[in-house]
């Protein structure tokens, strides 16, 4: 596929996009250009518009349930990129990942479980565990030379000292870029497998990793190593990310425990949840089965985003650091230097971003405390509009 395919710019106002149409609402200037939430500024794969098209020609929009050309579809696509093949009977469909999440942490916990997750990551993780009412347990990640590991003895220590029942995990990390290694998982399924602690994963972002990286499925990891640990853990995924499918609202939790599965649909049961729409259901079904070639330009094309954006901050001295990714379509920014320098603090450099750069960023606190002097941008958009993005940085910082 050619990649010219993502140099196009889209038009996107006017079309009932959360990213660019609710600026005011929100209280950002209408004139901020939004990089913040994750959606990408492409299309999706020609071959999912056209399964679309072919289901709405039809025209009849009744119940339905996915067949055998999805599982084979959705369970192909992990044998050919992870080299793990799920059971299909596994997959539990749900309109996303935090759906999923949401409806596993009742299934696994009582009341009063304590439940880890690791800051700063993707805020509806803290979002979710509090307004379920759980302890919420935070082990911080470390930055150490611009880049970020687990403090796994700080993870251990808190599991005891907590009695945690849950680790909420996210792999590849959101927003730091980390793509886990192996060992780094293994040591981390230790750990859980010692003290008995369940695990969510989010792999949501697992099709987004760079050159001289890896993503190593967790369930894979624990049929290899660790069976017992794969009962007592689920593996969210979704295409929304990868094909930028999020409106259509399609993912699956990967549950090989039949019990755990079980009580999982109940609690879709209890919010009368039973399944994916028609859109939804051929939208993952032609992602997963035809979208390869496109996926594949797509995450070259980041790539190349990446090392464009990662050169212009090494190169442009306006005060901002990029944590450099090995996975996912976000930029870390961070921007202590610069903070330093104007004297701003974590609301005055939103607002000198929204108001001054005009661009629409990801506050970093709302990561987490740890994400103070830091900004989350979203580089899933056409060179030009990345281009456009920093120019306005280096206006508003040099003049």
């Amino acid at each position: 596929m050619d990649s010219s395919f993502f140099d196009r710019v889209i038009p996107r106002y006017n079309t009932m996009s959360v990213k660019f149409d609710f600026a005011a609402q929100r209280g950002v200037p209408t004139d901020a250009w939004p990089m913040w939430v994750a959606d990408m500024d492409f299309q999706s794969p020609p071959e999912v518009i056209e399964a679309l098209h072919q289901a709405m020609e039809f025209g009849v929009f009744g119940y339905s349930h996915s067949q055998q050309a999805y599982d084979e579809a959705l369970c192909g696509w992990y044998t050919r990129n992870f080299g793990w093949t799920p059971n299909p009977s596994w997959a539990v469909q749900t309109p996303g990942v935090m759906f999923s999440v949401s409806m596993a942490i009742q299934a696994m916990t009582e009341p009063g479980d304590a439940i880890l997750i690791q800051q700063p990551v993707y805020y509806p993780f803290m979002e979710v565990v509090e307004a379920l009412k759980h302890p919420l347990i935070i082990n911080e990640l470390v930055r150490e030379d611009g880049h970020y590991r687990m403090d796994l003895e700080a993870f251990e220590r808190l599991i005891v000292q907590h009695q945690v029942k849950l680790f909420l995990f996210c792999t590849p990390h959101n927003p730091v870029g980390r793509v886990w290694t192996r060992e780094e998982l293994r040591q981390v399924a230790e750990i859980c497998l010692r003290h008995g602690v369940q695990i969510i994963a989010d792999e949501i972002h697992a099709d987004f990793v760079y050159p001289g990286h890896q993503h190593t499925n967790f369930l894979k990891l624990c049929a290899e190593e660790f069976p017992e640990l794969s009962q007592r853990t689920v593996l969210c995924t979704s295409p929304s990310k990868t094909f930028n499918l999020a409106g259509l609202q399609a993912a699956n939790a990967f549950v090989p425990n039949p019990k755990l599965r079980r009580a999982i649909v109940d609690e879709c049961l209890k919010v009368c949840y039973e399944g994916l729409s028609i859109p939804g259901i051929v939208s993952t079904q032609a992602a997963y089965a035809c979208g390869q070639e496109w996926k594949d330009t797509l995450v070259a094309y980041l790539y190349q985003n990446i090392q464009f954006a990662s050169r212009w901050f090494r190169e442009t001295p306006v005060g901002i650091d990029l944590v450099q990714p090995e996975g996912t379509y976000l930029l870390w920014l961070d921007c202590h230097r610069l903070c330093q320098e104007r004297g701003l603090d974590d609301e005055a450099l939103n607002r000198f971003f929204t108001h001054e750069v005009k661009l629409w960023l990801n506050r970093g606190t709302q990561f987490g405390r740890s994400g103070s002097g830091f900004m989350r941008m979203n580089i899933g958009c056409p060179r030009a509009t990345l281009e456009m993005a920093l120019e306005r940085i280096a206006k508003a910082v040099l003049g």
